[in-house]
């Protein structure tokens, strides 16, 4: 799943995903994109940190909660954000995230967290 409100970053994203074999569904801010979490299994969620009702940090604080609560498999939390500030990386991970990319992303950077974080390194995200 990509968690994005920037509708050029949505296709940017999207496009590379689906150069790399991949689909996504697309939520427009964290309460959707925790909506859908909770509505469907995904391999991987890819977020931007920083959006309108509910950013990044709040949303996987969210699902953090909801995995611990259940004692569920943790879902892999990729940021993609734009704050490329020292520190932001630490940020994200302190907050739950699993891994971070700064925008752009390059298509082989964007491969790279895919496969590392991914089951079978192709799948639904």
């Amino acid at each position: 799943m990509l968690v994005e409100d920037n509708e050029i970053n949505i296709a940017v994203i999207t496009t590379q995903l689906k150069m790399l074999g991949y689909q996504a569904d697309i939520a427009k801010n964290g309460a959707e994109g925790l909506d859908r979490w909770k509505a469907g299994e995904y391999d991987i969620v890819l977020t931007d940190c920083h959006m309108p009702v509910m950013d990044g940090f709040q949303m996987t604080g969210k699902i953090r909660d909801a995995e611990n609560s259940a004692s569920t498999a943790k879902t892999p939390i990729i940021a993609i954000t734009a704050n490329a500030m020292q520190g932001e990386a630490d940020r994200c991970i302190q907050a739950g995230m699993d891994d971070y990319l700064a925008k752009p992303v390059g298509l082989d950077e964007l491969s790279e967290v895919l496969k590392k974080w991914t089951r079978s390194g192709k799948g639904q995200s």
